[in-house]
């Protein structure tokens, strides 16, 4: 049964019960203030007058009539615009559905099968160790450079270089570069110091500097690329500055590169050293892992062909050069030489018992920052393979780019956190119960799944999710557009246990000899406006908007429709407006 509802009608009545209410509660506070001539006597008289003036408004024929026919334009836009929209957005984004569960049971029936079958990449590829040649002693080993560019990264610059100072490998078959682009001179002094305590302790280390940042982290390597010691060199692995690769790194990953000579990359995975630090870190785990060894396993189990994650993986140096070398017309160029690599036919293997201990951001910007780099740069990217033959590129056009980079954050936002809600609003409008629980339900096992610890967060993560899906198909659609932010390049922050600990003895020890223990011990000074603009930019307006609208939707539902969906609608929105004031993630103090 469905009611209609006269606008004109609503509005008269709502008119009618707020001049009950301030009559009454006008006369409550009359009682409360005798004195006639006071002013809360002189405001409760001038509010009911308000109200009385409102009421006979709304009563009048004349008015009465403007409601009626707005009420009339409200009902035939409904019927007439917004219930076909709602059908054909509907339609489009069921197909989009089917699609996106066809690839997560496809990818997911790969990494079972890998599982089961015990199909291990050293059972795949050849692989054994590399063992000393009793003629060519460590010349058995070939020469490996570690790369490790860094930003300003003071608090986490010694875990890389240590960590990379530590593999087993012959120390006169690797040559370690750290590729400084800080900005920040007390920050060089301080890793540059760090490369010279190990080159005195007779590590082959680089420490490389340029006199700009064009091209960010791909100029940077760019720019490693051409010192004349590269040239001794077959491999290349990288680390980024929050990255600790455990010793034996290389030599778990280097075999397979030399016994195998179609393979270009191999791809470790990553392990987060903070993954418990707070619910957005936990929630970021969950879908890593599930990238990690269901996605990139998939991709490794069936066509030898995925994203280069950026760091923690080896490449060969001579499928660099012919892909032809790093690039920085987007700002994912792990994911453009990738591809570019594909393309030449080299293949990519994910080793995935192989992992790196890593940092995931726990500040909700530096986590934004982060997604609209990933969001952005392959949709980017996408644009720019457009001119790829579809035939000869289907994997890539369709199933790594259009599905995984397009589709995924179009369809979480657009149906889950818009078309569902508003859906509220034409009761004759239906979402078939497949589409609306059922796909749903297998993609978030198939997803969660991944993260047994985390099984009991589903819910929270799939909110948090939903609602991060709204920036990511901003960034998205800046990628496609070639618009505002596409080129925009932020160092995801990291935090280490700066904001959990003091200084050591031996930084403070560094800073005091170099004059700069001021930048170390003390935050910067801010005056009262910086502190108000501080706290404006914890504002996401865009994220409370949504926030109201599906809030506003729950309700109307609760009260008009009664569909049953308002459970999910007002919890979503709880979560658009949890974003939006930016009560998520960890706040570093400021002072």
């Amino acid at each position: 049964m469905r009611m209609e509802v006269d606008a004109g009608s609503v509005l008269r009545t709502m008119a009618t019960l707020l001049s009950v209410f301030f009559v009454v509660s006008g006369n409550a506070a009359a009682q409360t203030s005798p004195n006639a001539g006071s002013p809360m006597s002189t405001f409760t008289i001038s509010i009911n007058q308000a109200y009385g003036f409102l009421f006979s408004a709304f009563s009048s024929p004349t008015v009465a009539a403007v409601l009626q026919h707005i009420g009339d334009a409200c009902g035939w836009a409904r019927v007439y615009i917004l219930v076909p929209a709602l059908r054909v957005t509907i339609a489009v984004c069921l197909v989009m559905l089917a699609m996106q569960i066809t690839e997560k049971l496809f990818v997911c029936a790969i990494s079972i099968y890998v599982k089961v079958f015990r199909r291990t990449p050293e059972k795949v590829y050849n692989w054994k160790p590399i063992e000393e040649d009793v003629e060519k002693g460590d010349g058995a080993y070939p020469m490996v450079l570690v790369q490790i560019p860094m930003y300003n990264e003071k608090e986490v610059y010694q875990l890389s270089i240590g960590a990379a100072c530590q593999l087993s490998w012959p120390r006169d078959r690797f040559i370690i570069q750290v590729l400084d682009d800080s900005t920040d001179v007390s920050i060089k002094e301080l890793v540059k110091a760090e490369c010279r305590k190990w080159a005195e302790a007779g590590m082959n280390i680089k420490y490389e500097v340029r006199g700009n940042r064009n091209g960010y982290k791909a100029g940077a390597l760019k720019e490693g690329m051409k010192h004349s010691y590269v040239q001794q060199c077959e491999y290349i692995a990288m680390f980024d500055a929050d990255f600790q690769p455990e010793p034996d790194f290389l030599q778990r990953t280097i075999p397979f590169l030399v016994y195998n000579p179609q393979l270009a990359l191999v791809q470790s995975r990553w392990k987060f050293v903070n993954a418990t630090e707070c619910l957005m870190t936990r929630m970021q785990e969950m879908s890593l892992n599930y990238h990690f060894k269901v996605e990139q396993e998939g991709g490794s189990g069936s066509f030898a062909f995925f994203g280069y994650n950026g760091t923690a993986g080896v490449w060969r140096i001579a499928a660099i050069y012919d892909a032809g070398g790093w690039n920085d017309r987007t700002t994912v160029e792990d994911m453009d030489l990738a591809v570019r690599a594909g393309l030449k036919g080299w293949k990519f293997v994910y080793v995935g018992d192989v992992k790196v201990k890593s940092e995931l951001p726990s500040t909700f910007k530096a986590y934004r920052f982060q997604q609209h780099r990933w969001s952005c740069g392959p949709a980017n990217l996408f644009r720019k393979m457009a001119k790829v033959s579809f035939l000869m590129k289907f994997y890539l056009i369709y199933y790594f780019f259009f599905l995984g980079k397009i589709v995924a954050h179009t369809l979480t936002f657009i149906f889950f956190c818009t078309v569902i809600p508003i859906s509220v609003l034409a009761p004759e409008v239906d979402i078939p119960q497949w589409g609306l629980i059922y796909v749903p339900l297998i993609i978030t096992i198939c997803k969660a799944i991944e993260t047994p610890r985390s099984l009991h967060l589903s819910v929270f993560w799939v909110l948090f999710e939903n609602a991060m899906s709204f920036h990511r198909l901003k960034a998205a659609m800046t990628g496609l557009l070639e618009a505002g932010r596409v080129n925009e390049w932020i160092v995801t922050e990291k935090l280490g246990d700066a904001h959990k600990v003091k200084p050591s003895g031996e930084d403070i020890d560094k800073a005091t000899k170099q004059g700069t223990i001021h930048e170390v011990l003390l935050p910067p000074i801010g005056t009262p406006k910086m502190a108000i603009n501080r706290v404006w930019k914890r504002f996401h307006l865009a994220e409370i908007g949504v926030g109201v609208l599906l809030m506003s939707c729950g309700f109307y539902d609760i009260f008009v429709s009664k569909k049953g969906y308002f459970v999910y609608i007002i919890l979503q929105g709880i979560a658009f407006l949890v974003i939006g004031f930016d009560y998520v993630g960890t706040h570093i103090p400021t002072s």
